[in-house]
């Protein structure tokens, strides 16, 4: 029994990250109907300036929040420059093509500028202090309940921004209408700037989690797994569904990880399992577990 807690505290806190960049996903999504596929890779390049910013003498956290600045201001330039162009088109394709060519292009711009020829793989601080909490006799790691923390205060953050703030009103309804939000004199543009920008925060949020682990360093390959499971968590909890990302994501964490312990003689089956799960889930619930059911008339 202790083993099995064990796994699913250890899925939880994976889970933390998959439901960190399933948010991210949602938000774009809900504000201009579009699935980004660069989203694990903006995250990864995120990443590498928190860990540029240790490496020039910072500790974790002010690292962090200094990349956290400038994720926003990224995903604001991204979508600005990038993306709005490609979406006057209305051509949902030209999108996808742009978000995968921009996947390679920040990869390349990682190994590029942050890696030197022959080096291994970067080793990211400790955002989290070694050690296990004791919970009525189990050991939970500290890193653990550090990642749903910071998880919390992510979910936190984000209904007081959408529920409580005329800025969170304004995104709520260019993602609801965007041609009577213009009438009623909001700017969807800035409105789709905002949401790609807070996007890159969380981002680069779950970026440094996942690379601050303890074992082992982190490359260029750190985000793209990630990104797979954070697309089976959003598909899961709901694609227009805040809360459905983090539902699906510690779901997702937690099969993972189930999967791995008492599965482990199927190599590479812990792909196979959360995905599974998804294609069982959506076979009944196509719009996710809180998705909405959105009624057109004819």
């Amino acid at each position: 029994m202790d083993l099995f807690l064990d796994q699913v505290f250890n899925g939880i806190g994976t889970g933390a990250v998959y439901a960190s960049v399933a948010l991210a996903l949602v938000i774009i999504y809900r504000t201009t109907g579009l699935l980004n596929f660069a989203q694990g890779e903006m995250a990864l390049f995120s990443t590498f300036v928190t860990w540029w910013l240790t490496d020039q003498g910072l500790s974790i956290w002010p690292a962090l929040l200094g990349s956290m600045v400038f994720s926003f201001f990224a995903g604001a330039a991204i979508e600005r420059v990038i993306i709005r162009p490609v979406e006057a088109a209305k051509n949902p394709l030209n999108v996808v093509i742009v978000t995968l060519g921009l996947f390679l292009a920040l990869n390349a711009l990682c190994q590029l500028i942050f890696i030197k020829p022959g080096q291994e793989a970067l080793q990211m601080p400790l955002m989290f202090p070694k050690g296990d909490f004791d919970l009525f006799g189990l050991g939970i790691q500290k890193a653990i309940i550090g990642r749903a923390l910071v998880l919390a205060v992510e979910c936190a953050a984000l209904f007081l921004l959408l529920q409580k703030t005329k800025i969170g009103l304004a995104l709520r309804a260019v993602a609801s209408n965007p041609e009577s939000s213009r009438l009623v004199g909001i700017n969807p543009g800035n409105m789709l700037m905002l949401g790609w920008g807070i996007a890159a925060v969380l981002g680069a949020i779950a970026g440094t989690m996942a690379a601050s682990r303890g074992t082992g360093g982190f490359d260029t390959s750190l985000m793209q797994q990630v990104l797979v499971y954070a697309f089976a968590a959003a598909a899961l909890g709901g694609f227009d569904s805040p809360l459905g990302a983090v539902v699906g994501g510690l779901i997702v964490g937690v099969a993972r990880s189930l999967t791995v312990q008492y599965v482990d003689f199927l190599q590479g089956i812990e792909l196979v399992v959360p995905l599974g799960l998804i294609f069982v889930v959506l076979l009944f619930k196509p719009n996710g577990l809180f998705g909405r059911n959105i009624v057109e008339r004819v």
